[in-house]
């Protein structure tokens, strides 16, 4: 993996969608292919429990979110579950060296409010600082934003690292709220807000 603050953006968008026309009626697929360079955003199956837990097992990931035990395998195994069972779920995939990165997802498409969520993102520390989640964030909000007009995002009330990540993209803050987690005790959270406007209009998404 090259070392760099910023890596390339440029995004290929595969759908698998078989009939083109149901875009229009918004029968997207909540799991599209996506990649750029670098990464490569792939639906998560029951196959990947142990090579993505292999990259959730490093305690300081969850040292800042509200779920603080997910390095545990047991407690990771409730969260791998419920990504599985969302049908929005990825693996993010280092393509230079096929390994797993970490995983991000769609979720709570609301069709009649034209919305979705975009969260339970976590990177290998090794990933950290390197350009990956803005990259992995704009692909997956170039792809959605055809289809919905907000993405919201869910952020632990003390995620600071995090919060901020969501700012620099352009999330705005709604307040906070009590969020369930599959599996999991509530918590709080921090919501945030991007619409397809103001996301089509900043210089360069971000």
């Amino acid at each position: 993996m090259k070392e760099s603050n910023q890596i390339g953006l440029k995004s290929l968008i595969f759908d698998t969608i078989d009939d083109p026309f149901s875009l229009v009626t918004m029968n997207f697929s909540l799991q599209p292919h996506l990649e750029n360079d670098y990464v490569a955003l792939v639906p998560l199956s029951e196959t990947d429990f142990e090579p993505l837990y292999a990259a959730a097992s490093d305690e300081k990931i969850w040292e800042q979110h509200p779920n603080k035990d997910r390095w545990k395998r047991e407690v990771f195994r409730l969260f791998f579950e419920g990504a599985v069972n969302s049908k929005g779920a990825f693996k993010i995939v280092d393509k230079q060296t096929g390994e797993i990165a970490g995983s991000t997802r769609f979720y709570d498409y609301d069709e009649e409010a034209s919305s979705i969520l975009i969260g339970y993102t976590f990177y290998a520390t090794k990933y950290w600082g390197k350009g990956i989640n803005p990259a992995v964030k704009k692909m997956m909000l170039d792809y959605i934003f055809q289809y919905v007009d907000t993405v919201y995002l869910h952020v632990g009330a003390d995620n600071i690292r995090s919060q901020t990540a969501v700012e620099r993209i352009g999330g705005v803050s709604l307040g906070k709220r009590e969020v369930a987690y599959y599996g999991e005790p509530s918590r709080t959270n921090v919501v945030y807000q991007i619409t397809k406007e103001s996301w089509l209009l900043a210089p360069g998404n971000f």
